[in-house]
């Protein structure tokens, strides 16, 4: 289990990225929803240790993961958004480097470490190969491999399928799926998708606070009778939206639809839909612009 207890981080100039976050991640894959600019990466960051918290606790199970960073590394894999490596060196070169980094001392050991994961990851094909000439799909597989050397208890990934292919995006995926049921996996996106597909429990971020946090499936029950849905002319758009609370917008053979937040019927041609978890994300999103804006006025 990993727990967050009021976490709020303060950059030098006085952004506050994280506003007072507790969270408590169980076993399996977890999801952290949110926008670009959301806090999730600094929150990534912070879990691995990476920057310390201006203020807050954060333990990973036992360990105060604050106090003894180093003891936390030992069992942390951990992708993040951009990752570096020597480009011109092979998949399987530069994975034996970082088994030697991750305290494997043994060669045998090292050899049996990395063509597992090489099979693992769809990689033994391409382990020659300089990895300078991979794809962006063939990249992100590497990236895992790295992450999880040791066997790690804790992995974070940080926008991990951002620019795949749909091929590439189920082929992670499914990998996550498979390593996911032992250990800590915190899938941080902003592809509601992901998260549908994947985690059995989530929460969303926005503005550096948690907005909400559940089971997926309990969260869009609790949608139920709240959705709406109407097509209408491209044109009409900001009119609905002076009128209405306007979650999301699509377009739809030359039209737009258009999703509602309302507690009752409000006619004007409306129908009621079951919402799905993007109208969960995007109703979440339009509250919490509401509490900003509300809070600005405010002050």
């Amino acid at each position: 289990m990993l727990e967050l207890k009021n976490v709020t981080h303060i950059y030098p100039n006085g952004t506050k990225a994280l506003d007072d976050v507790s969270l408590s991640i169980p076993k399996g894959m977890f999801g952290l929803l949110g926008p670009n600019g959301a806090g999730k990466s600094t929150l990534m960051r912070t879990v691995a240790t990476l920057q310390t918290p201006t203020q807050g606790e954060i333990y990973f199970g036992d360990l105060d993961i604050l106090q003894e960073p180093e003891k936390l590394r030992e069992s942390l894999g951990y992708l993040p958004q951009d990752f570096g490596v020597y480009p011109r060196v092979s998949a399987y070169d530069m994975l034996d480097h970082m088994a030697v980094l991750k305290g494997i001392a043994s060669a045998a050991d090292r050899k049996a470490t990395v063509e597992t994961l090489l099979s693992q990851t769809n990689l033994w094909d391409v382990r020659k190969k300089a990895i300078a000439g991979f794809s962006g799909g063939m990249r992100q597989r590497f990236g895992i491999a790295q992450a999880l050397i040791g066997n790690p208890e804790l992995i974070i990934v940080d926008e991990p399928t951002a620019g795949l292919d749909p091929e590439e995006r189920n082929r992670f995926l499914n990998l996550l799926a498979e390593i996911g049921e032992n250990v800590v996996i915190i899938l941080s996106t902003h592809i509601v998708e992901d998260v549908a597909d994947l985690c059995p429990q989530m929460a969303v971020i926005a503005n550096g606070r948690i907005e909400l946090e559940g089971a997926p499936l309990d969260l869009i029950e609790k949608t139920g009778g709240t959705i709406w849905s109407k097509t209408i002319r491209r044109e009409q758009l900001d009119d609905y939206r002076a009128k209405y609370e306007v979650i999301s917008t699509r377009l739809f053979a030359g039209s737009t639809v258009i999703h509602i937040l309302s507690s009752s019927d409000p006619k004007d041609g409306f129908a009621a839909v079951n919402g799905g978890l993007e109208d969960v994300y995007f109703s979440t999103l339009a509250g919490a612009r509401k509490d900003i804006i509300t809070e600005a006025t405010a002050a």
